[in-house]
């Protein structure tokens, strides 16, 4: 466990404050006092009570702590080496080749790089999707490592090189969520697997285990070639479309399966620089708005793209507003006024996200009462800076990961003046680059250079790269027309 060391008041006095309550109020020349692990008040000129920590937070913008909903962080190791992989090289080289090459060791790598990223970018909560726990020595791995770095995080036990049905029945899956799935508030715990539609529904069990412990599964659902409409039919009429049900990209799917999730009152994690670069399916945002269906912000993977809420917000709205235009001039007509607005984005990628995990009580908008997840973007020294005029406008398109000048989580200061706190980088260096040498050495150099292009076999072109079923999907895989 990460030394969680004192935990004094802390006052960022002076700021631009983005509340992300109901209202969406934005204070000016405001205060956020912390006690304990919770915010205390809210308001300006706040008193300062005895030992409290001082931050001058004015010039600079505090919002709520991100919350990443879908991010493989046993990947993160191998930061941009599939900077130019399509979806189906990213299954090729993970599903189908090289992942079960990671050892515990290398999860445990991968998850201390990712956690203190997360923190470094003001990414308070993350959503570990673990699909790499090919044995509980990797889930104890992995979890140790979350429990290192001092963020919030849930672990989303998965393991692609096993059937769902299998590895969630293993009598060693049970003792490790006894052992370490203890009830702490700074590590929950989702089941995480995929539906490629196979009739006989080989995930039934997997479902049932989640059922039984009363787990939420998250699920990559619309993903081209993967996850389509039959998966979502095959959740629905087996009964296990639940609320709290995460389904991650759903960037392909029709309104039959969007009126299913919203129904059944599910949410969608967008990742939009991945669908928008891997193949997943356009950005679903512009296509699910009319269905009221709630979206939080995630980031994927590092083995690609930025692991920070800024990108993914940035590329949102980029994506949103450009499918909007092209729809609106293949009719002739022409937008005058965007319909997602930068205050939207950032409600994703906060509020939004404390409501996909089921914490919306306790995390995602700075009201008194509220857990003390934090962050203040402030650089005196950047340009970029000032002036503030639209604080959304400002955090969704001008922020970068180096203004995020200050973070709590729980309360503590984990990052202070721009350095982290409590966490050894040098040590996370070393283990990440023994990592690299171990896949290096047993791939071989050739194959590990070929690695970052690699060739795709005839037989895993497209369709299901889940090995435990030989199910091919005949569904057409169209473009999702506009509603």
């Amino acid at each position: 466990m990460a030394d969680q060391g004192a935990r004094p008041p802390v006052l960022l006095r002076g700021a631009t404050v983005l509340t992300m309550d109901d209202a969406k109020t934005v204070l000016t020349d405001a205060d956020v006092l912390t006690q304990d692990d919770r915010i205390a008040a809210v308001g300006p000129g706040l008193e300062a009570p005895p030992g409290a920590v001082e931050v001058d937070a004015s010039r600079g913008i505090v919002m709520p702590g991100m919350v990443d909903t879908h991010r493989h962080m046993w990947q993160t190791a191998m930061r941009a080496y599939g900077a130019d992989w399509t979806l189906t090289q990213y299954f090729v080289w993970y599903y189908l080749e090289n992942g079960k090459h990671f050892r515990p060791e290398d999860i445990h790598a991968g998850n201390l790089l990712a956690a203190a990223e997360a923190i470094d970018a003001g990414v308070t909560t993350c959503v570990d999707w673990s699909h790499g726990l090919q044995t509980v020595d990797h889930a104890d791995a992995a979890v140790d490592a979350l429990q290192a770095v001092p963020g919030r995080f849930v672990l989303a036990y998965g393991n692609i090189q096993a059937p769902p049905s299998e590895w969630s029945a293993a009598p060693e899956f049970r003792d490790f969520v006894d052992r370490r799935i203890t009830g702490d508030d700074m590590l929950g715990f989702q089941m995480a697997f995929d539906v490629p539609g196979d009739p006989a529904f080989p995930e039934r069990g997997a479902f049932e285990v989640a059922r039984e412990l009363g787990v939420t599964v998250t699920t990559h659902a619309g993903v081209w070639g993967a996850t389509n409409d039959d998966g979502i039919r095959l959740m629905h009429e087996h009964g296990f479309m639940t609320p709290g049900t995460v389904y991650v990209h759903a960037a392909t799917l029709t309104e039959d399966s969007y009126h299913r999730i919203a129904a059944t009152g599910g949410s969608i994690s967008v990742s939009t620089e991945s669908e928008q670069s891997a193949g997943q399916g356009y950005p679903p945002t512009w296509a699910i708005r009319k269905h009221g269906i709630p979206v939080s912000l995630s980031m994927d993977t590092s083995v690609w793209w930025s692991g920070d809420l800024f990108s993914a917000m940035r590329a949102t709205l980029g994506a949103d507003r450009s499918r909007e235009h092209m729809e609106a001039h293949r009719g002739g007509d022409t937008v005058t006024h965007s319909a997602l607005r930068a205050s939207q984005v950032v409600e994703w990628a906060t509020r939004g996200g404390a409501a996909a995990l089921g914490r919306d009580a306790d995390l995602g908008s700075i009201e008194v009462g509220k857990k003390a997840d934090l962050v203040l973007l402030k650089d005196d020294r950047s340009p970029v800076s000032f002036p503030v005029l639209n604080p959304y406008g400002h955090v969704a398109f001008q922020a970068q990961r180096d203004q995020v000048h200050t973070v709590l989580v729980d309360g503590r200061v984990v990052k202070r003046d721009g350095e982290l706190q409590g966490v050894d980088l040098a040590a996370i260096r070393t283990q990440v680059e023994n990592t690299i040498d171990h896949l290096r050495s047993v791939m071989g150099e050739e194959a590990w250079q070929a690695g970052m292009n690699p060739d795709v076999p005839e037989t895993a072109l497209l369709d299901n790269p889940y090995q435990y079923t030989d199910y091919r999907s005949d569904a057409p895989r169209g473009p999702v027309e506009a509603g």
